[in-house]
């Protein structure tokens, strides 16, 4: 951890009582601030507020006070996820006071070797394929953090100047990380998500670039190859650019060509190698050796990763075979690109569970791969009716059910052996679950009950 005196004697508020602001607000005691914490809910739980006061931080819950803008904060460190039309916030944003995310901190306070990775799918999948890889070859602590569920100043605290941390990064995050500069930054692909909170796809595009905005030429960013906006987007980085691409062959870069995949020209390995199935984790693998390679890491250390790693929870996670079926645990899907290509990695008839929030779209999109991919599709949630309306253009028997859980045992009795039964709902979860990590656990759960066997 490097020793830094940026909040000593400053009053900073601490917005959110996640994992991250609680993180955050310890940290800053420690770095000599006058901390006060503040969340909208009141937590069910009183420990947390109990070992926070014990720490000397002042807590308010049950309301974001504006009041609060008038007590002289220095600054404010913000859950990425409360948005900046908050009225507290935008309180703060009207009278200039500095508004940080955690992951901000985490970097002002790092003193290694920082590897970002941002995108719109794919971030978890390649941070955790990053690390692996780097950690095969390493005579140093490699770990990873950030939004995929790890504090990233929590983790920085405990890592010296030789050590890696491969942290994944979301728009949110970066929007308050004004400093932030990864030696070897990834972008994975740029879709249009989070308009709700960005409002403008170019407000989002702004978002995720800055995670190379500090970076100069001695610097790398990898990124998408395979779309003519992802190469006009890089030329808007200051860093060294090294593409990756499934579609594209690069010299400069990782790359398919013929199943095989190449690093600056030399074969690494089979692209049927790689555990993880679909065209998305050969992206993934590709984005991930890149950094890698840049890294130093040697060609059977990545080869070891890919023929062995099965995936990343709720990301088309493999559940298990049961009676020659298939069960996958997509429930990180919450858009339209992310279903699309979860269903081109099956050349199985795939029995689809999808439907949630309502967001205000239709899934026109889908139907093409409803039409190649979808035996039957079990839809539910808020968007159940446009979701159904798509699969009968597609000509695909459509089912209602009440949700993800009451799905399963309706899909068993649509299939037969040999099928994939795929939770990939194509929609945030919000409507019915309080995250896509609790809907996927619950359609674990679900199958485990179907089958009476354990996810493996």
């Amino acid at each position: 951890m490097k020793k830094i005196d940026e909040y000593q004697g400053k009053k900073v508020l601490v917005m959110g009582f996640g994992i991250s602001g609680i993180n955050a607000a310890h940290l800053l005691v420690k770095l000599g601030a006058n901390v006060t914490a503040n969340d909208k809910a009141t937590p069910k739980n009183n420990d947390i507020v109990e070992d926070l006061e014990a720490d000397g931080i002042k807590v308010i819950t049950g309301d974001n006070p504006i009041s609060l803008a008038n007590k002289g904060f220095d600054v404010v460190v913000k859950n990425p996820g409360i948005p900046y039309d908050n009225p507290l916030v935008a309180a703060f944003v009207k009278q200039g006071t500095p508004i940080i995310t955690e992951a901000e901190l985490g970097w002002q306070i790092f003193d290694g070797h920082l590897v970002s990775v941002t995108g719109s799918n794919g971030k978890t999948t390649t941070t955790t394929l990053t690390q692996l890889m780097i950690a095969e070859n390493a005579k140093h602590q490699v770990k990873y953090a950030g939004n995929i569920g790890i504090s990233f100043s929590k983790i920085a605290e405990d890592l010296g100047p030789d050590d890696t941390l491969v942290t994944e990064l979301s728009s949110f995050q970066l929007l308050g990380a004004p400093t932030i500069h990864p030696h070897i930054a990834i972008i994975t692909n740029i879709f249009s998500n989070h308009l709700d909170y960005h409002k403008t796809r170019e407000n989002y595009i702004n978002a995720k670039l800055n995670i190379t905005r500090n970076q100069t030429k001695d610097d790398f960013l990898v990124i998408n190859w395979d779309r003519d906006e992802w190469q006009k987007i890089a030329q808007r980085s200051q860093a060294t650019i090294v593409p990756f691409s499934r579609l594209n062959k690069s010299h400069e870069g990782s790359y398919v060509e013929d199943g095989m995949i190449y690093w600056r020209g030399q074969e690494v390995m089979p692209t049927k190698d790689i555990r993880l199935i679909g065209p998305q984790n050969v992206e993934n693998a590709l984005a991930a050796i890149a950094a890698a390679k840049l890294s130093g890491v040697t060609n059977d250390a990545i080869k070891k990763v890919l023929t062995t790693f099965s995936g990343v929870r709720h990301r088309l996670q493999y559940v298990m075979e049961y009676q020659e079926r298939l069960f996958y645990n997509d429930s990180k899907s919450t858009d339209i690109e992310a279903t699309e290509v979860a269903l081109q990695g099956f050349d199985r008839p795939v029995i689809l569970l999808a439907g949630g929030l309502d967001r205000g779209y239709t899934f026109e999109r889908l139907v093409p791969y409803f039409k190649k991919h979808v035996k039957a599709m079990i839809v539910f949630g808020e968007c159940k009716d446009k979701m159904k309306d798509a699969g009968n253009q597609a000509g695909v028997p459509v089912i209602e059910s009440e949700n993800a859980i009451t799905a399963v045992p309706e899909a068993w009795k649509l299939s037969e052996p040999g099928d994939v039964i795929l939770l990939s709902p194509a929609n945030a979860s919000w409507d019915q679950f309080p995250s896509f990590e609790v809907r996927g656990d619950k359609f674990i759960e679900a199958v485990e009950e179907l089958t009476g066997k354990k996810e493996q």
